[in-house]
């Protein structure tokens, strides 16, 4: 007997029975049959769009890595690696048996990467758990994956264990379920047969090769073999040359993979690029892997070479040709475009003919929809519903989000059309609200805000506000195939969620999935969780709107402080907080004077909240205390002394926030958690909504679409606020994303907290920020300049630096060593050495760990030399992942040092003294310690296993650095005595007859650099003459005339390899001069184009320009929209402009008139570079612009009014003859140096006069 509010549904339609569920079941003829099974489409249950689960997540497995012998190399171990089982060859995907006992193995070594995200798991049968839809891109066409043993084709006894998955196209094999790229696919169109053989095996045979496959379980064997042959029936081979998706190659021919001795068959087609052994692979279909286009990114690096570089793997191609080369870079670039655009389904759609035609403006040939509402909209309208928020609206491209457009969702937009589905939506508006394809952005706003959140203009079931009606309907509607009638039920109230009273289809999805009705199922598992229309009916239709059932609830006393408009930057005492009674209930968290009022003296909706922060314990008068910030940007503090009572309150605020689709967050220890807008990947142009949670440094995210990932802060390439403290931008590798500030309050709470977090978080190795491969930043960063500009210094690591420089790096390193560059002639090789070697000495634990530090010493007096390795590897797997990253790429820098000890004196006996006691932080008395580190770097290729040829290549890559900087030395020599810098300068044009070398002083101006060049070439300096000195930058395609004050020796210092100085005559300065003796006050205003550089993926820039009224006045450069604007939309620091005249040809400028305009903040912690573009129309008005800078810029001073001679200065160069110090040869003990410097500064011929 089934209670009322779960009424037995009697279904609409009988199904009819197929034989076999006949026999299978002897049910009343009332319920429902399962549908068959049907190949390549499996039902839904069991498609991989129904997981939990987004194809577009990033993975991160190792490609092509050998799998059964780990070959180690210096790059290579500092990543955690994947412990594989030792064998006497090598893994490689290029081989028929996968084994390969000669080819170079160091070729997938490229990209290590960090632990799977969002892996998908299958049980132990192999088969998709069942799981509701999300409303998000997966991969619909894999029927099955799991673990199985693959048998080698040559015959091997052995069996390797491999992940297989199975779609409708290919059967795909790793390595493992982690990687993203295959070993080997097979594609199913030329399977030939599949059968069962022997023992848990089977057979996949194509027309000359047989694989074999083992499963675990004789019920597992079956269903595979079961549906491999479902899946391959009736393809045959011959009846198509490409697999059933019918891709035509758009290129195809061998290209050499770099460091491969062979070269592989490529073809690229459509969105994709398939890697074949050879073109007789490729005819019979059996390959090593397909790269999915839409996140490739293609970049020439040589004549013949280029790059595909995808998130997860940099795939470098040699060609046989230049020619050829440009042909695969243009294939590639058309497969990525073709990737990220695609009309199939817009032309689809569209062939429906209301919806050619936008839903809500009428606009012709929308682009956008609303999956869940059914609408077909245009770019504009699409804006606004994402205003909406995806539980209201869920946006999606026609053309981009291809893997969203299942069979069945673009079957009901085909069914349904914008017609119909606004004679429900649209049912009631009013002539003078409806919109047209020219309605401005607040009309549209207004209207689409009535017609789907309101609910305002819709057609009301006549069952509306009876809820046991509408879910009975709900129920007995999904039975058929009446779509719009469903849709009319679910937006008038009827809950998708409800209970049909079966136990064997619980839910209406589950009904409508049963009596094969798939449009229904699409319809319902798009609205599990939309928020419906929020007005109630008027007029004689008194019934109640129906709203889902409060979840979450939760009571009791907390301490609450007044409500704040400004982030709390102080202590609250507890004298500063009321006793409350808090009350959280049908979605509102509300507070009383006490439990005894009935009228709360606030309240806030889990709708308005926006951030929860948890603040650490005794942070205020109360020992736990949490933030709430609101819509309305008021921040609330509440606290209590109970941390059972504030750890509850966290959790059910949280939860009544939170969306169902970003739950996993609410399981995280988090400490702060809320709603963000961000922009990532090629789509910045639109913004989606983001749930975050801050753990640690660890920052967990669920975006729009997408499953959940996680942010390692320590590791980022860079942490930093652009636009006006507007736009938070973390870059880690193979993205970048924007966190923007829609509400100034919670978003400076939210970037405190994650550079906070980003920063080092104590002593101790883990704790430091972090490179990819698991290298503190600040250990990257000292070696990688040393190895630059430091290995031919003598006595390096010996020799101190200055202490106050020194720790001042130190501090700076610990502040946030992710903003610190080391920069030659900034910082000295000296004070960069100690810096490192101080680190490892004050370092918590130590870089061998406390615990097995003296294992370590003991080692070091073991005799017997191959006992000694043996056990130093034993002890280096032993290390901690970031232990064992940082110890190899130090010894790896200290074997590189010693190798150049001809030039910087410092062997292996010299670093063994001066490491030694710093990485074991002894007082230096026990010599185990030295002995150990001489160890370490004299077998430094056995202990760590490094592959000598790549150690090979990094020692010549040395070499060509110390080169190229003697070279640079020679013909440029920047160590003259007195700190000057000899540069090259040019008269008039860059040719090898017009340049000349000046030696520049600190002091000397654009001025004096001019007239000494003239004076050299014995030219005179006539009357209205402006000669002058010009900064040329033949990459930017820019110039600009130095003004005659300013300093020559800083501009050669920020010098690109592409800029030169240039001399020649300032041509328009007379009229400049003319122009601003004319004017009143020094200001300007008026319309020039406008365009900001910005770059995006595939190495293409973007933006255009667009008209801007400006304002330049004595303090800023003020942008507007138009003359009528009141708010400028940028504002700039006049002074602190550089503006070059002159613009990049590629940019396309409207006119010929353009400046380049480059802005260089004055922050310490984090300069900032902006740059962008503005046309003139005239040259007159370019000049008088340029002018107005000038001026403005150098208070009025634009020229001498005495003319360039008066300028000219007398210089007295500095005694050089006793050279500098850095040419004492420096050897022996530290004491033994310091001596040295010491006695020669006292007296300087005394090193000669020993000399016979």
């Amino acid at each position: 007997m089934h209670k009322d509010q779960t009424p037995l549904v009697p279904p609409r339609i009988r199904t009819p029975q197929t034989p076999e569920n006949t026999q299978q079941s002897s049910e009343p003829d009332t319920q429902p049959a399962l549908p068959t099974k049907r190949v390549p489409q499996p039902p839904r249950e069991l498609r991989l769009d129904s997981l939990d689960d987004n194809s577009d997540e990033y993975e991160d497995p190792d490609l092509f890595y050998p799998s059964i012998h780990q070959i180690n190399t210096p790059d290579r171990d500092m990543s955690l690696q994947v412990p594989r089982q030792a064998k006497g060859r090598y893994s490689s995907l290029y081989s028929d048996d996968e084994l390969l006992d000669d080819d170079d193995h160091t070729l997938w070594q490229d990209g290590e990467l960090g632990n799977l995200q969002g892996s998908v798991y299958l049980s132990d049968t192999g088969r998709l758990a069942p799981a509701t839809k999300e409303d998000n891109s997966q991969l619909a066409t894999v029927i099955k994956m799991g673990w199985l043993d693959k048998n080698p084709p040559q015959g091997a006894l052995y069996y390797q264990r491999r992940w297989v998955k199975l779609d409708v196209d290919y059967l795909r094999y790793f390595d493992n379920d982690k990687e993203v790229y295959s070993k080997g696919i097979i594609s199913t169109a030329f399977i030939t047969n599949v059968t069962s053989v022997g023992e848990l095996k089977f057979e996949v045979v194509t027309s000359n090769r047989t694989f074999i496959f083992r499963a675990e379980s004789e019920v597992e064997r079956n269903d595979w073999v079961t549906v491999l042959q479902d899946c391959t029936r009736g393809r045959n081979l011959h009846s198509t040359m490409t697999p059933a998706s019918a891709l035509t190659p758009d290129y195809q021919g061998y290209l050499e993979l770099r460091g491969l001795r062979s070269r592989l068959y490529t073809v690229v087609a459509s969105d994709k690029v398939f890697l074949y052994k050879s073109i007789d692979d490729y005819r019979i279909r059996v390959g090593i892997t397909s790269i999915e286009m839409n996140v490739g990114n293609v970049k020439e690096t040589d004549r013949r070479s280029f790059d595909l570089t995808t998130p997860y793997r940099i795939f470098s191609f040699i060609a046989e040709s230049e020619q050829l080369r440009e042909r695969w870079v243009d294939a590639m670039r058309q497969a990525i475009g073709e990737a990220l655009s695609n009309s199939e389904v817009a032309d689809r759609i569209w062939a429906e003919p209301s919806n050619s035609l936008c839903a809500d403006c009428g606009a012709p040939k929308p682009e956008w929809a609303a999956i869940n509402l059914c609408v077909v909209v245009c770019k504009r309208c699409a804006g606004e519903h994402r205003g909406l928020g995806p539980s209201i609206s869920k946006v999606r491209s026609l053309k981009m989000d291809r893997k969203v457009w299942t069979e069945e969702l673009i079957q009901v937009f085909l069914l349904l059309g914008n017609e119909r589905v606004n004679s429900f939506w649209a049912a009631n508006v009013p002539p003078s609200e409806a919109l047209t394809p020219s309605s401005c952005s607040e009309e549209r706003r207004r209207f689409i805000t009535n017609k789907y959140r309101q609910g305002k203009y819709r057609k009301y079931h006549p069952l509306y506000g009876n809820q046991k009606e509408l879910n009975n309907a709900l129920c007995i509607n999904v039975q058929c195939s009446d779509v719009l009638e469903t849709l009319s039920l679910i937006f008038c109230g009827a809950d998708v969620n409800c209970s049909t009273g079966m136990a064997s289809w619980p839910s209406p999805l589950s009904l409508a999935n049963a009596h094969s009705q798939p449009l229904q199922a699409e319809l319902i598992s798009h609205n599990l969780n939309t928020e419906l229309p929020r007005s109630e009916v008027g007029g004689a239709m008194e019934a109640v709107h129906y709203s889902a059932p409060p979840c979450v609830s939760h009571n009791g006393f907390l301490f609450k402080t007044a409500s704040m408009a400004r982030a709390i930057t102080e202590r609250k005492a507890r004298e500063e907080f009321s006793r409350r009674w808090c009350t959280l209930n049908d979605g509102t968290f509300s507070y009383y004077e006490s439990d005894k009022n009935s009228n709360p003296n606030g309240a806030l909706k889990a709708s308005e909240i926006v951030c929860l922060a948890v603040d650490t314990p005794e942070k205020h008068g109360y020992d736990h205390t949490f933030e709430l910030y609101s819509e309305s940007e008021r921040l609330y503090l509440f606290g209590t002394d109970d941390p059972d009572s504030h750890k509850e309150w966290v959790k059910s605020i949280a939860k009544s926030f939170i969306p169902a689709s970003a739950e996993p967050l609410l399981r995280l220890g988090f400490e702060r958690i809320g709603r963000l807008k961000c922009k990532d990947g090629l789509n910045l142009q639109t913004s989606k909504v983001g749930w975050f949670a801050l753990v640690g440094s660890t920052l967990h995210a669920y975006l729009a679409d997408s499953q959940g990932e996680e942010i390692h802060l320590r590791k980022l390439n860079e942490l930093s606020i652009q636009q006006d403290n507007e736009v938070l931008v973390l870059v880690e590798r193979g993205r970048t994303l924007y966190i923007e500030g829609e509400r100034k309050l919670d978003f400076a709470g939210w970037c405190g907290a994650i550079q906070a977090a980003a920063g080092s978080g104590g002593d101790t190795l883990s704790q430091q920020q972090l490179t990819e491969t698991d290298i503190p930043v600040i250990v990257h960063s000292c070696i990688g300049y040393i190895t630059q500009c430091g290995l031919t210094s003598e006595g390096i690591y010996r020799k101190s630096g200055v202490n106050s420089r020194v720790a001042a790096l130190c501090e700076r390193f610990r502040r946030d060593a992710r903003s610190l560059r080391l920069k030659e002639g900034e910082h000295q090789v000296d004070d960069v050495s100690n810096t490192l070697k101080r680190f490892f000495r004050e370092l918590e634990e130590g870089l061998f760990t406390s615990e097995d530090s003296s294992t370590w010493l003991n080692t070091a007096a073991v005799q017997d030399e191959s006992m000694k390795i043996s056990q130093y590897q034993m002890l280096f797997n032993r290390l901690p992942r970031v232990n064992k990253a940082t110890l190899q790429a130090l010894i790896n820098h200290l074997y590189c040092v010693q190798r150049f000890s001809e030039l910087n004196q410092m062997n292996l006996h010299n670093l063994a003294i001066v490491f030694g006691p710093t990485l074991f932080q002894t007082d230096g008395k026990d010599f185990n310690a030295g002995r150990a580190i001489e160890d370490l770097i004299q077998h430094y290729t056995l202990i760590f296993e490094v592959d000598e040829q790549q150690l090979k290549k990094q020692l010549e890559e040395i070499t060509v650095i110390i080169q190229v900087r003697e070279k640079l030395n020679t013909k440029f020599p920047s160590t003259e005595p007195g700190g000057h810098f000899i540069c090259t300068v040019y008269l008039e044009e860059k040719k090898d007859t017009a340049e000349q070398h000046v030696k520049i002083p600190g002091s000397m101006t654009a001025a004096e650099l001019t007239c000494e060049v003239l004076d050299r070439r014995n030219i005179p300096v006539k009357d209205k003459e402006y000669w002058s000195c010009w900064e040329v930058s033949d990459k930017e395609e820019m110039e600009r005339p130095l003004h005659y004050q300013e300093r020559v020796l800083p501009i050669l210092h920020s010098f690109g390899t592409d800029s030169h100085l240039l001399i020649k005559k300032h041509l328009a300065m007379d009229a400049m001069v003319v122009y601003l003796g004319s004017k009143v006050d020094a200001s300007k205003h008026g319309m020039m184009k406008f365009r900001e550089e910005r770059r995006l993926g595939l190495g293409l820039s973007s933006g255009s320009f667009h008209d801007r009224y400006f304002i330049l006045n004595s303090n800023s450069l003020r942008m507007y929209k138009e003359v009528r604007s009141n708010r400028p939309e940028r504002d700039w620091p006049a002074k602190s402009l550089k503006v070059y005249l002159g613009i990049k040809k590629k940019l396309r400028p409207p006119t010929c008139w353009c400046l380049t305009v480059v802005y260089e903040s004055k922050k310490q912690e984090k300069p900032e570079k902006q740059q962008w573009f503005l046309c003139c129309d005239t040259q007159s008005e370019m000049r008088e612009w340029y002018a107005t800078f000038l001026s403005i810029q150098y208070d009025g001073n634009v020229w001498p009014q005495d003319g360039l001679q008066k300028t000219r200065v007398s210089r007295v160069l500095p005694d050089a003859r006793h050279g500098n110090v850095s040419l004492i040869p420096l050897r022996g003990s530290e004491n033994e140096m310091r001596n040295s410097v010491a006695a020669f500064s006292q007296d300087p011929l005394a090193l000669f006069r020993d000399v016979r």
